[in-house]
């Protein structure tokens, strides 16, 4: 049952039908405790509903509606509103979305229904429910006693004019829950679709600016580019936008932040990891084989959070090997929507075999973009393949020498964005916050990979290689937001300017600091000089 969602109460996590079983967690730093809730506003906050200004309705020079500076795009409601009918025009048109996406990248349609569709909707649900209290107004307590008659609050508005650059590889889902993003949080969006998915997203698109026109707002509040990378360049050089979320590789993710950065343009960069999956000694191996060998393949291996490597306990090699066997050799054959990928992912295969690794089965040919999925058992750590730097369904296992080996190897490829750990015991190093931060990752799963990110309340943030900038969740919508503190001091009531007599001086700093008088200046040192100095 999803959380209730009530002023000053935590943001529910609930709400994500395939997810159950599964517990979320948000780690809070060094030394502190992990604490079941995806956001929770400060002690003694109580949020209060932003008012709703009447809609400016003048017009830009350009030609397009003024972005009201509180509304942003239009009201709150109407903007939840058209996330409803967003949702109703994907689930009438899910078949056609679902054929496109095959046409466009070659994914099977459960693959699409399952990996694209039900998370999106899932999402439009979520925000539903929860975005009014997150976009609130909230007051801001805790003030100290000398600042009389004063009260703060913190108001949500839109950042403003927001691009949308898409990738391919989830074209519904990713592309999707930013888009719904943007526009709850009252921005105007532009949208540059993937030349890789131009028809599945062309259509999506289309299907959110129709649903503009259903809640009541003005349907230029979205804008569909050109699918080309010369659309995207031109859009950022041309275009000052007041926020740029792009999905995709680091190299171009590069690109993006160097431009950006000429502008000052803030950016959310959600970029690849090179990530492990860490099986420790007493870790169940056919879950974790089972668990791996999935996020390894799903989606021909392209997916930004599948795990590259395996980094195995040695005690608990036989069995993880034992398990993943018939899995990797019952593997069939997938398709890669980039044939130069899929002969990469072959070579660095059969370089890792020419290096000391074991194959389960033959290493296949690409052949137009189609190849059978590889597993290389005992890979060299100094092979490639080990690195992580492919987009494609093959993984290498290695063995370690207990969990500080591990690390190392992990640390060894420097990009990480989600890692998983199977552990007997996941409470156990949840808890040692040395441990997670060692992981280098802003997303941990236990006993799984891949699939918890699926729940619409978590947020996906890389770090370094892996980008900046959270994506999904409450953190991502607040990230397409910008708070603006309002202070209302009494005309009465108020902080004296003028410095106060000595007395006042000394009784105000017994009050300010408990009664403890601050440690008296040092006096300089004397400097005794003899009679005869004196003299002379």
């Amino acid at each position: 049952m999803a959380a209730t969602v009530r002023p000053g109460r935590r943001w529910g996590t609930a709400g994500s039908p395939w997810t159950s079983g599964v517990r979320l967690r948000t780690f809070h730093g060094f030394g502190e405790d992990i604490r079941g809730r995806t956001c929770v506003p400060p002690p003694r906050i109580r949020a209060r509903p932003m008012p709703e200004p009447v809609p400016d309705h003048d017009m830009h020079p350009t030609g397009r509606p003024t972005l009201d500076p509180v509304a942003g795009i239009g009201r709150l409601d109407a903007r939840v509103a058209w996330s409803a009918a967003f949702e109703r025009h994907i689930v009438a048109r899910e078949s056609e979305l679902v054929a496109r996406v095959q046409a466009d990248i070659g994914k099977a349609p459960w693959e699409t229904v399952t990996q694209d569709v039900m998370p999106l909707v899932a999402s439009l649900r979520w925000h539903r429910r929860h975005a009014p209290a997150i976009l609130s107004t909230r007051a801001i307590g805790g003030a100290p006693w000398w600042m009389l008659g004063q009260r703060h609050r913190g108001v949500r508005l839109p950042v403003g004019d927001v691009l949308v650059i898409a990738t391919w590889n989830y074209p519904l889902q990713l592309l999707g829950i930013q888009l719904a993003q943007s526009v709850i949080a009252g921005n105007r969006t532009t949208v540059k679709p993937s030349e890789r998915a131009p028809a599945s997203q062309r259509l999506l698109v289309e299907l959110a600016i129709e649903a503009l026109g259903d809640a009541g707002l003005d349907a230029s509040s979205i804008v569909l580019e050109d699918a080309t990378r010369e659309a995207g360049r031109r859009l950022l050089e041309t275009r000052r936008f007041d926020h740029v979320v792009f999905t995709g590789s680091t190299a171009v993710g590069r690109e993006i932040a160097a431009q950006c950065a000429r502008t000052l343009t803030p950016t959310t960069l959600e970029l690849s990891g090179r990530d492990s999956a860490l099986v420790l000694a007493d870790a169940d191996v056919a879950l974790a084989a089972r668990s791996i060998w999935h996020a390894a393949t799903m989606n021909a291996g392209q997916t930004c959070m599948a795990p590259r490597r395996a980094l195995v306990d040695r005690r608990a090699l036989p069995g993880f090997e034992a398990a993943i066997r018939p899995l990797a050799e019952s593997a069939g054959t997938v398709r890669l929507a980039d044939a130069a990928m899929a002969a990469r992912c072959a070579a660095l295969a059969r370089a890792a075999l020419a290096a000391g690794g074991r194959s389960v089965a033959a290493i296949e040919e690409a052949r137009d973009g189609a190849w059978r999925p590889a597993c290389i058992l005992d890979c060299p750590r100094g092979a490639e393949l080990a690195a992580g730097d492919h987009f494609g369904p093959v993984l290498a296992v290695i063995a370690a020498d207990g969990v500080a080996d591990m690390l190392d190897a992990h640390r060894a490829a420097g990009q990480h964005l989600a890692t998983a750990v199977f552990a007997a015991d996941p409470g156990r190093w949840a808890s040692d916050a040395g441990f997670v931060a060692a992981l280098g990752s802003n997303v941990v799963t236990f006993n799984d990979c891949i699939l918890p990110t699926a729940h619409p309340g978590t947020s996906i943030e890389g770090r370094g290689p892996s980008g900046w900038g959270p994506s999904r969740g409450a953190a991502g919508l607040l990230a397409l937001t910008r708070e603006v503190t309002c202070s209302f001091t009494s005309t009465r009531l108020r902080t004296p300017l003028d410095e106060p007599s000595p007395s006042a001086q000394a009784w105000l700093r017994r009050l300010a600091f408990g009664g403890r008088r601050p440690a008296p200046a040092a006096r300089p040192e004397r400097t005794h000089r003899s009679r005869e100095e004196q003299t002379s």
